[in-house]
């Protein structure tokens, strides 16, 4: 059986509230666990002493039989000094994607010939026009 540390949601909309738990990792969230290891709430101030209780012995025991923390309950871990969690670094988080990349050449593109079209026809001549007066001129002679 997988053992992972983990948070399980309660409270009520809006409101979160999380226990810290030990449980088979197929259960489901808000299933059945193992045992409560510590509660996190995240609506207090992030100074907050209470914002994060882990009872450490329990969470230290289950580590050393071979509970796995998620990544949020690792970064909980860490900062309290448990278990440390090894860093992660994604040098492309911020870049978009290759068809965002495409939409933005594409855009690129279509800006560029409209500055040139635009360019272009201020550059050209304006043919005048013939004078209204003269068109109605015609029209009565016919």
């Amino acid at each position: 059986m997988s053992v992972s540390l983990r948070l399980s949601r309660g409270g009520s909309k809006k409101r979160p509230y999380y226990k810290v738990v030990v449980s088979n990792s197929r259960a489901p969230r808000d299933g059945k666990y193992l045992e409560q290891v510590g509660t996190y709430n995240p609506l207090l101030a992030k100074d907050d002493e209470n914002r994060v209780r882990l009872v450490e012995d329990r969470v230290r025991y289950w580590l050393g039989v071979g509970a796995q923390p998620t990544d949020r309950v690792a970064r909980m871990l860490d900062k309290a000094g448990i278990k440390e969690r090894k860093v992660t670094l994604n040098p492309n988080a911020g870049e978009p994607g290759k068809k965002a990349k495409d939409r933005a050449e594409d855009k690129a593109k279509k800006a560029a010939e409209a500055a040139e079209a635009a360019a272009a026809a201020a550059a050209a001549p304006v043919a005048e026009e013939a004078p209204v007066e003269v068109a109605a001129e015609e029209q009565t002679e016919a």
